[in-house]
């Protein structure tokens, strides 16, 4: 039954099988963004809702009237956290929402200018590059001044993956580094309220947006909610399973090229060589500076992207930034900030830190660090953690002089010991795919994977000639190696029965390993195991194995016979290799 339904999962599968991007919890599109929306003001009491005209707003206050300029922005609804989540004290005093990936109305932009922020010292709206926004973020802007308010617009483009020669007169898109311009500004303005000028607010929202660069990639096309679906779960322009898109924007749009799918240090290559190489003339958008003050690097997750494998391209990023051209940014975001519903990519965006000419604590690096109530920007570190990032650590456990084991005289044969359990090993590296597949059916699938990362962990230092002719010791390093190096539940139980071996082995005194040695000390470690696990045979564990075969063993002193009581082929030659007769 398991092998008929694991060969099933393996060969029978189809797109719509494996693909989960057009499947969704709400699947009626304006339900969806009603309900997200009245989700603000209950995760954030300063905010209220507008849901007529989908404007979610800083609520007025005291300081609200203060003279601050009032930082505005918004786009289609599905880049979530952006924009809505970036309302609040210290970034945007409003937002303005669409549908699904559409710009909202005039009508929409110009009820957010005129009844949903305090007008009286200016508005600013950025905007990111799209037509459809651009449009009508600019004909409300201008309703609004003839009706006597005083409001600029500042248009953030920021991606570099299509470059001069395709964008045309359109430009370069707004994606995620816009984030950026909406922090550093509305911290200007929470700073200077009283005192604040529409001037100074956009001539420092222009200025960020001409030194920032983003690129994204993305394995694939997001699925709108209550759009159809192929019967094959294939759309229209999708990307095949084994490609991946350069420079993909946050609506599906079309990206610098396709190619499949490379290991991740050589993506990152690419996508850092399209955003600071300067002999890509079609993409070299950072003008000369006079005087950079630094780097600020930002990891969106495009929505489906899991932590872990963030945390992985994070690295990357930094490493290369480091390796090919000396950058070691002085801030480091990683997280979601503007998403393509569930898109399964993420983008980088690279801010040069220049001078603002505003004077003190009012640098770049100053009002990104600076205090706010918005949840959609997720940097929790404080600017004075930051001062101290470069201060000595604690060594760890591993820098640390390893203690010797003590000999205990109890010998074996290293030769016959290496031979026989670098080829068990070995078999056991190349089952790791079938093991890891039933594990996948029965379990949490890492079993195939953590074995085998033990074993090639125990090839090195078979390779390195560390196995020692004392048995204890042998086992010992075993058992650490097995620590170190196996995760999971299997990890924890193989150490455990590893050590208590090694200690029954000791309790054996000088002399030879042999079959009655390892025969007594193996069920005094399998009585000890016993203490931590209640798995008994036939519980789909290693002690499925290990109890038959360690109990006959005991009992009848032949390695044969508890072999063929487990019924796994070689293991005769495995005890044979440890055991010295």
């Amino acid at each position: 039954m398991v092998s008929s339904l694991a060969q099933f999962l393996t060969h029978n599968r189809t797109p719509a099988l494996y693909s989960y991007s057009d499947k969704h919890f709400v699947n009626d599109p304006v339900h969806l963004l009603n309900s997200a929306l009245s989700s603000a003001p209950l995760t954030n009491p300063s905010l209220a809702l507008d849901g007529e005209n989908k404007i979610v707003y800083c609520k007025p206050s005291p300081e609200s009237h203060a003279g601050r300029v009032a930082i505005i922005s918004g786009g289609g609804a599905g880049h979530e956290p952006s924009f809505v989540s970036f309302v609040g004290d210290g970034v945007l005093r409003a937002a303005v929402s669409g549908s699904i990936f559409a710009s909202p109305s005039v009508k929409q932009i110009y009820n957010c200018i005129t009844r949903r922020v305090n007008p009286n010292s200016g508005v600013l709206l950025i905007v990111m590059n799209y037509t459809g926004d651009v449009l009508h973020f600019g004909l409300a802007s201008e309703k609004a001044k003839a009706a006597g308010i005083d409001v600029d617009m500042v248009v953030v483009a920021d991606d570099v993956g299509v470059g001069r020669e395709k964008n045309g007169k359109v430009g370069r898109r707004g994606i995620a580094g816009t984030v950026l311009v909406h922090k550093i500004v509305g911290a200007l303005a929470a700073a200077t309220a009283g005192t604040s000028s529409l001037k100074e607010a956009s001539a420092l929202a222009s200025l960020v947006a001409a030194n920032l660069v983003s690129v994204g990639s993305s394995l694939a096309h997001v699925h709108v909610p209550g759009r159809a679906v192929t019967s094959d779960g294939d759309e229209e322009g999708s990307l095949k399973p084994d490609e991946i898109e350069i420079g993909m924007g946050i609506h599906n749009e079309q990206g610098y090229k396709r190619v499949k799918i490379p290991e991740l240090p050589e993506l990152i290559e690419i996508l850092l060589g399209q955003l600071l190489s300067k002999e890509d003339k079609d993409r070299n958008y950072l003008e000369d500076a006079d005087k950079i003050e630094g780097w600020v690097l930002m990891l969106n997750n495009l929505g489906g992207v899991s932590p872990l494998e963030m945390g992985a391209i994070t690295a990357e990023v930094a490493k290369q930034l480091d390796s090919t051209y000396s950058i070691k940014p002085r801030r480091v975001f990683s997280g979601t900030f503007m998403t393509s519903l569930n898109g399964n990519g993420f983008s980088i965006s690279l801010l040069r830190l220049v001078d603002t000419g505003l004077g003190k604590a009012k640098s770049m690096l100053d009002l990104l660090d600076a205090p706010h109530e918005s949840l959609g920007w997720s940097a929790p570190v404080k600017q004075e953690t930051w001062a101290n990032e470069d201060r000595q650590i604690q060594s760890s456990e591993s820098d640390a002089k390893q203690e010797s084991i003590p000999p205990s005289g109890l010998k074996l044969d290293v030769g016959q010991f290496n031979h026989t359990l670098s080829n068990a090993l070995k078999a056991l590296i190349t089952a790791e795919p079938e093991l890891s597949r039933y594990d996948e059916i029965v379990g949490d699938g890492d079993c195939g994977t953590a074995l085998k990362k033990g074993a090639e962990a125990i090839l090195q230092l078979i390779s390195a000639d560390k196995i020692s002719p004392d048995a204890v010791i042998t086992i010992s390093t075993l058992a650490e190696v097995v620590e170190a190096n196996m995760d999971g539940t299997s990890g924890a139980l193989y150490s455990i029965f590893l050590n208590s071996l090694a200690k029954a082995l000791r309790g054996a005194g000088a002399g030879e390993a042999n079959l009655g040695v390892w025969a007594k000390a193996a069920m005094t470690a399998l009585v000890s195991l016993g203490k931590y696990t209640p798995a008994q045979p036939g519980d789909r564990t290693l002690v499925d194995a290990l109890q038959p075969c360690i109990t006959s063993l005991a009992e009848g002193g032949d390695i044969g016979k508890a072999a063929s009581d487990v019924g796994i082929p070689g293991f005769v030659g495995v005890w044979t290799g440890i055991v010295v007769s």
